[in-house]
Formats: structure tokens, C-alpha cells, sequence
């Protein structure tokens, strides 16, 4: 079925619907999404298992016994329509310090015969401007940050690396984000900061949320191991 604005609800599965708006990465099409999250979580949050939010997307998951799905499509065609015009929530805003030397930054050349740059121009692109955190997965903490300057939009390796350790810092095409944890991965890795996205540990584990703005700021080796 359609919403206004071209978005449109549909299944996935017998379990879940999905809100998709117009497929690309773009704030404002992001900030009405989690619009609507905010929306759902306020009005029904007690009665779904969850609400996830994509780039584009918000995904509903709920208990098909106790939530009746044809109704709760009906509510989603509603609230999208009402938070069409809601106000962006403003989120923090976050300083990332990365080292881009040596080991930490495997990838670093590659990036830059793809830019047709220097390994200093890559760093300049990479840290001139401030992204979104447009939605978490992956790993827990993992946040997907947009857009990288398109002279950098290195695409993912070949051949993903079986480890690639917490904190480093990665670009895929458009995107760039901080590894969590030590996982395997295909990013191309141009740094790595001492800041920790996941800390089951911390009063607050999760460095980032949706919404939320980062600056990559561009630190010396002797810094980064002083913080590490």
C-alpha cells in the first residue's frame, strides 16, 4: 500500500512491516524516519517487539498473535502521514580522534590511488567534513556515517579481512564508520581512534545513535598511543 510522499508499507513476513521512503541516503529522508520511530515507540512501543530504523527505512516488528497486522498497517499508513512535518530531533555532536599512520591505516594508500590523491589529501577529504549517523548494525555500536567526499568513495576490499581490529576506521563507497570490535570485515581501513563505540561496561554503551553528528579529527601516533 501507499503513503503519502512516496513511502510505502509493506510485509516482511508474517511479523514485521516496513515503512520505505524514497531509496538514497539523504538527512532529511533519515530525520522523518526517525520521526516516525519516535512516533511508533510513543504511541505503541508497549505493544511491539521493535522499531528499527535504516537510511531510509523504519522497520516494525510485532507479535502477530497478540497485534493484528492489517490494523498495524493501517496505523503506519496513518503516522506516516502525521509526522511528515515533525521537527528533526537534534542529536549530539561527537570529535573523533584518529591516528592515520603506519599499521593503523592499512588501507590508506589504496584510497588514494582510487582519489587519484595523496595520503594527506585523503586524510584532508576524510576529516573536512562532519557526518550522520544514519542508522547502527553490523556489530553492536557499528554506526553507518554519511556521506564521504566522492573522490574518497573507495568501494569495499576485494576480499574481506578476517579481523580487523576495534577502532579502526573505515570507508566503503559513500559511507565511513568506527569498528566496535574486533570482527572480520571488508571496509578500507584509513585510521584507527582509541575511543570505544561499544563499552557494555559504560553507564551509556553506545558512543553513537542515529541522529547524532561526527567529526574525524586527525591526531599524531605518540597521541593515539597515549590514548590507547
Amino acid at each position: 500500500m501507499s503513503v503519502p510522499d512516496e513511502a510505502r508499507v509493506a510485509p516482511a513476513g508474517d511479523a514485521a512491516l516496513v515503512v520505505q521512503f524514497t531509496q538514497r541516503i539523504d538527512p532529511g529522508i533519515n530525520a522523518r524516519a526517525m520521526a516516525l520511530a519516535r512516533a511508533l515507540q510513543n504511541r505503541w512501543g508497549a505493544i511491539l517487539r521493535d522499531v528499527v530504523v535504516a537510511y531510509c527505512s523504519v522497520t516494525v516488528y510485532f507479535d502477530p498473535i497478540r497485534v493484528d497486522g492489517r490494523w498495524l498497517e493501517s496505523e503506519l499508513e496513518a503516522m506516516t502521514a502525521e509526522t511528515r512535518d515533525a521537527p528533526a530531533a537534534a542529536g549530539a555532536v561527537v570529535d573523533v580522534p584518529v591516528c592515520y599512520e603506519g599499521e593503523l591505516a592499512p588501507d590508506l594508500e589504496r584510497v588514494a590511488a582510487f582519489g587519484r590523491c595523496s595520503p594527506e589529501e585523503v586524510v584532508a577529504l576524510h576529516t573536512g567534513r562532519t557526518y550522520r549517523v544514519y542508522m547502527m548494525g553490523f556489530a553492536p555500536g557499528f554506526a553507518y556515517l554519511a556521506e564521504v567526499d566522492a573522490r574518497i568513495a573507495a568501494p569495499r576490499l576485494p576480499t574481506p579481512r578476517l579481523t580487523v581490529p576495534a577502532g579502526a576506521v573505515g570507508i566503503a563507497g559513500p559511507q565511513t564508520g568506527i569498528y566496535p570490535l574486533e570482527t572480520p570485515g571488508g571496509w578500507n581501513i584509513i585510521g584507527r581512534t582509541a575511543l570505544k563505540p561499544y563499552d557494555p561496561q559504560r553507564g551509556t554503551p553506545f558512543l553513537l545513535r542515529p541522529g547524532d553528528s561526527v567529526q574525524f579529527v586527525s591526531i599524531p601516533y605518540d597521541a593515539f598511543e597515549g590514548q590507547a
